[in-house]
């Protein structure tokens, strides 16, 4: 299973002013597998010490970090001979060593010749008392599940991927029905590295739902392994409340909905350790289409979304016969599983904020906006074939911006807004 982050990976490796590096990404997403596959590629040897399981290794990071000291320690615990030229240093789990995460800033500072990564999917969480993020001392990445071109290239159809990466929507309007069957199976199995896996070798829906049940098992079982009791019982309810979320009209995240009578103040703290946890997006309303568009960001609303589409459709319920009922997959409960696609696209493959665009009179609202190279993208989401677009079109007209539509319709361009088909959201990639 080939991933995209790959290429980045080996930039880092060859970069002259490397530093550790900070591999994030919720649990299950296939940190572990890449950083592996990764040392097998580029490197002569992977001395691997995953924390979650070795608790051994945790000793020898409670005494000074000396870097001269840990090389050796590692040496013998992995029984390598580890050298900076030809060896990859992976520490897995790193949460659950927190000085092992502090220990990366004297690497930085004092053997930055080791080429070290560290995985970790709670990484942006507190750490424990008397421990340090090694700020400005290492670079960082997220991986996040398979986009829709790493689905397609898991099953062979790299030709497809590279048509897609074209500018060439003659040929691509020649390929579109089998670009929609394939989106229907990815909304439903999604970017689950072991879904798709079990999804490859045994086309079975009900096999994948299996997966999606687990894998959502586990991440409750981490509310409890990793946060504070206190916090469990509001991580519990905002999680289980966001399918309830997108399927409301205006899908702004509605405290009320978590619990009647609820107040920001209840519940900040839970939607933080999601979002830390690489479990959910949160995007944020921004109150002027400016660049940057963080600059008009407004942090008291925003939608939640999940960071896969196959796992909020097992928590929505979905049943796999709508996989084969023609378009009914895109327009279930409202379209929010579509809204799920693209921002998931979007943040895939950009790595940067999504935010969208509301009225203050509610009567205009855009469901996405990015930042693009000179002004920003105004971006529209339709599950179905309805091509009208007044809130567009105005926002358009007022900001002088050409905007986009993401739609089950064919490639158009009308000047001041560009269709553009579902399944080819990197197309507005710069």
């Amino acid at each position: 299973m080939e991933r995209d982050l790959m290429k980045r990976l080996v930039e880092w490796k060859n970069g002259k002013r490397r530093k550790p590096l900070l591999l994030q990404g919720a649990r299950q997403v296939g940190k572990t597998w890449l950083v592996k596959e990764f040392g097998r590629r580029e490197f002569t040897n992977t001395a691997y010490i995953n924390f979650d399981e070795n608790h051994t290794i945790h000793s020898v990071f409670d005494g000074d970090l000396d870097t001269d000291r840990l090389i050796i320690a590692i040496k013998a615990q992995t029984g390598l001979d580890i050298s900076a030229d030809d060896s990859l240093i992976v520490f897995d789990e790193v949460q659950e060593c927190p000085r092992a995460l502090t220990s990366l800033k004297y690497f930085c500072e004092n053997a930055p010749e080791y080429a070290i990564i560290a995985t970790g999917s709670l990484l942006g969480v507190a750490m424990h008392p008397g421990t340090t993020f090694p700020v400005g001392k290492v670079d960082r990445m997220t991986l996040y599940p398979l986009s829709f071109s790493e689905f397609l290239r898991a099953q062979g159809k790299t030709g497809l991927v590279d048509l897609l990466n074209s500018d060439d929507e003659v040929s691509k309007a020649s390929f579109h029905g089998e670009y929609v069957d394939f989106l229907r199976q990815y909304y439903f199995v999604g970017g689950m590295p072991e879904a798709v896996d079990v999804f490859l070798e045994e086309r079975s829906f009900s096999r994948v739902s299996s997966i999606h049940k687990t894998i959502l098992d586990m991440y409750r079982q981490d509310f409890s392994k990793h946060a504070d009791s206190s916090l469990i019982p509001r991580l519990n309810m905002v999680w289980s409340s966001i399918p309830a979320q997108l399927a409301k009209e205006n899908k702004k995240f509605i405290y009320g909905v978590v619990r009647q009578g609820a107040r920001a103040k209840d519940y900040e703290l839970a939607i933080q350790w999601l979002e830390d946890s690489g479990l959910i997006h949160k995007v944020f309303r921004t109150k002027k289409a400016g660049i940057p568009l963080s600059f008009y960001a407004d942090q008291s609303s925003f939608k939640i979304y999940m960071a896969d589409i196959g796992l909020l459709c097992a928590m929505s319920q979905i049943n796999e016969r709508v996989v084969i009922e023609g378009n009914r997959l895109f327009v279930e409960f409202k379209g929010a599983l579509t809204e799920q696609f693209v921002l998931q696209q979007l943040v895939t493959m950009r790595d940067q904020p999504v935010y969208y665009y509301s009225a203050e009179n509610a009567r205009t609202e855009i469901d996405f906006l990015v930042d693009g190279p000179e002004c920003p993208i105004p971006i529209e989401v339709k599950a179905e074939e309805n091509l009208r677009a007044k809130s567009l079109r105005v926002f358009c007209a007022e900001n002088d911006l050409t905007g986009v539509r993401f739609s089950m319709s064919g490639y158009r361009d009308q000047g001041w807004m560009k269709n553009i088909p579902l399944y080819d959201v990197g197309a507005i990639i710069p």
